[in-house]
């Protein structure tokens, strides 16, 4: 009985954390293309963007590895720890798990490359950054076709609207952006925090 309602709570767990992961990327996602496109959320400062972008993306990598280690956990389905970072290996469905295992191996690569930037130069790490714009629709597939809760009810409309929310925002950043303003740009170099240029942002 105490083991039914362990594998019953890391099911819950590892369902929760995964949908609000999904969510704060998507999150992620959006404030990285406005800060890429050098504009901000209404009524908030460039610099405040900037730091909402940074905190959700810490946030979410948390919630991702609580949704990872919850799964491997859980003893109702045999995921191995080999499985989570191993694509397409996996006995349980091998295709969409191995989708949340590739998923997971290109946000390890985006921190990594980040941390390592001024090693590895700017022009490197803008080019391997690109890789959070293929992790992010890998992760929604991974979630639509490994969560049967994803697909009904309101975790259906939250992530819909997450998703709805980053296709808004890569299309608005597909369109041409109009000229700054004299001294605009300016000035919201001088609002970054100390010691932040737009290249050493972490951002999409």
């Amino acid at each position: 009985m105490s083991a039914l309602l362990a594998s019953g709570a890391l099911w819950y767990l590892s369902r929760g954390a995964g949908v609000i992961s999904l969510v704060l990327f998507s999150l992620v996602m959006v404030l990285g293309i406005l800060n890429r496109g050098g504009r901000t959320l209404p009524g908030m400062p460039r610099f405040a963007t900037y730091m909402l972008h940074r905190y959700a993306s810490l946030l979410a990598l948390s919630l991702l590895a609580v949704h990872v280690i919850s799964a491997v956990l859980d003893p109702y389905v045999t995921i191995r720890w080999v499985d989570a970072l191993v694509p397409f290996i996996s006995d349980y469905h091998p295709i969409w798990l191995g989708l949340g295992a590739l998923s997971l191996d290109l946000m390890i690569a985006l921190v990594v490359t980040s941390l390592l930037r001024k090693r590895i130069g700017a022009r490197t790490w803008r080019a391997l950054h690109w890789a959070a714009y293929l992790s992010w629709p890998v992760a929604v597939v991974h979630a639509f076709t490994m969560g049967p809760d994803v697909t009904s009810g309101a975790f259906l409309v939250v992530a819909l609207a997450a998703v709805g929310a980053s296709v808004a925002a890569l299309r608005w950043r597909s369109r041409p952006a109009r000229p700054a303003r004299p001294g605009v740009k300016a000035v919201a170099q001088q609002r970054l925090p100390s010691g932040t240029t737009r290249d050493s942002m972490l951002v999409p």
